[in-house]
């Protein structure tokens, strides 16, 4: 029970990584904000940790608007006191070739890959500021790191997320806000179904090059976001870590 007593705010929490991560939150002891653009899937995980006996509160985000970001905030700080953890986790994207793309894709890419992450840290930041410390854990991906075919744009937004965490880490270190980064490789989530479903043999090409052979489970990147917003990584901030089964090896 690493997180009782604390408030965990988690984006695009209604699936996927997201949805894993809410239900380990919850069930060690913190008091965890749900945003999701779908407010039914947000609130169907917040009835889940409310049910095993946890705390959860679900609220309607759009990652993209930094107003809906302040909103959503404002909401769990009401709700809880303050944020002592963010997980910017929202996410999206559709591969197809960058010559077959317009920039109304990019901007959505950008958006709610990169953007997205900005506005929810913004948001945060003055509560955490506030209180004398907390934690930031970006999700970024493989594709940031080494680049992936089909998703060029997706792959230029998680590098920035990646570059943003160093230099926010730099920034907020004085004020006791750690701040890292968590990079999946393939994931067995709605997400990488919708990503990868245009494009045949795509997934099976890609397995092949992972050591560990298969995709991961949800809840083995949520142990690993856990772990950085635990006390236990309190001498880790600015890094990137990788959790892709031997993907890349950094």
């Amino acid at each position: 029970m690493r997180f009782v007593g604390k408030s965990v705010f988690v984006t695009g929490g209604g699936s996927g990584i997201g949805r894993a991560t809410c239900l380990e939150f919850g069930a060690e002891g913190a008091a965890v904000t749900i945003g999701d653009i779908d407010l039914k899937a947000a609130e169907a995980v917040a009835q889940e940790i409310t049910a095993a006996g946890g705390r959860a509160l679900a609220v309607a985000l759009d990652v993209t608007s930094y107003e809906s970001a302040q909103a959503a905030v404002a909401q769990a700080v009401q709700a809880w006191g303050g944020v002592d953890v963010l997980v910017n986790n929202a996410g999206w994207d559709r591969t197809s070739a960058f010559m077959e793309q317009e920039p109304a894709f990019w901007d959505k890419v950008i958006g709610i890959n990169y953007r997205g992450q900005l506005n929810c840290a913004r948001a945060v930041l003055p509560h955490m500021a506030e209180k004398g410390g907390g934690r930031i854990v970006n999700l970024a991906s493989e594709a940031g790191r080494n680049g992936s075919s089909g998703e060029a744009v997706y792959s230029g937004a998680k590098g920035a997320v990646i570059a943003w965490t160093k230099a926010l880490a730099r920034e907020v270190a004085r004020k006791g806000i750690l701040v890292n980064c968590v990079a999946p490789g393939l994931v067995d989530t709605p997400f990488l179904t919708a990503v990868t479903s245009d494009t045949p043999g795509l997934m099976e090409a890609i397995i092949k090059g992972i050591p560990l052979r298969r995709v991961g489970k949800p809840r083995e990147i949520a142990r690993v976001i856990l772990f950085i917003a635990s006390d236990d990584a309190s001498y880790l901030t600015g890094q990137t870590l990788s959790v892709s089964g031997g993907l890349s090896m950094i």
